[in-house]
Formats: C-alpha cells, structure tokens, sequence
C-alpha cells in the first residue's frame, strides 16, 4: 500500500481512470458490434449512421489515449470497409 499522501491520492485517481478507460472500451466495443449487426442484416443506411458513431468513439478514445492511433485507425478501417462492401451489393 500507498505509504505518502501523493501516492495514495495517485492510487485514488489511478482507480478513477481505470474506470473511464474500461467504461470507454466497453462503448466501443458495443459500437462496433452494432455496426456489425448491421451489415450482417444488410441495413446499409442504418449500418452508415452506426459506422459515424463508431468512428467519433473511436476517435474519441484515441484522443484520450484509451487506445492506440493506430489501432483506432486499422478497427475504424476495417468497418468502413465491411460498409463500403454492403453498399456494392
């Protein structure tokens, strides 16, 4: 345990962001399975509104650093083009 006041107040605030980054990542987690969902029923308009809302999450948590740029980048790819394909259908 925290032995100084700084490191105990840092135990507290490290806890309170563990918190939020979960409480991020389990959002776009959701997000993206709801775009996936989507594109399974071959809801193309809807699939497009949910692919804007993953992408402003994923930049979002990108941001915050919750995720990496890269990650947030390659997942965010790959859902535009899983929609792009549902719109050549």
């Amino acid at each position: 345990m925290a032995n100084t006041k700084s490191a105990k107040k840092r135990v507290l605030q490290n806890n309170k962001k563990r918190q939020v980054n979960m409480s991020r990542k389990t959002c776009l987690k959701t997000a993206v399975k709801k775009v996936l969902e989507a594109v399974k029923a071959g809801d193309y308009e809807n699939s497009m509104i949910l692919l804007k809302d993953a992408e402003a999450k994923f930049a979002r948590a990108k941001g915050k650093h919750v995720i990496h740029a890269n990650a947030a980048a390659r997942k965010t790819s790959r859902l535009a083009k899983k929609v792009a394909a549902l719109a050549g259908k």
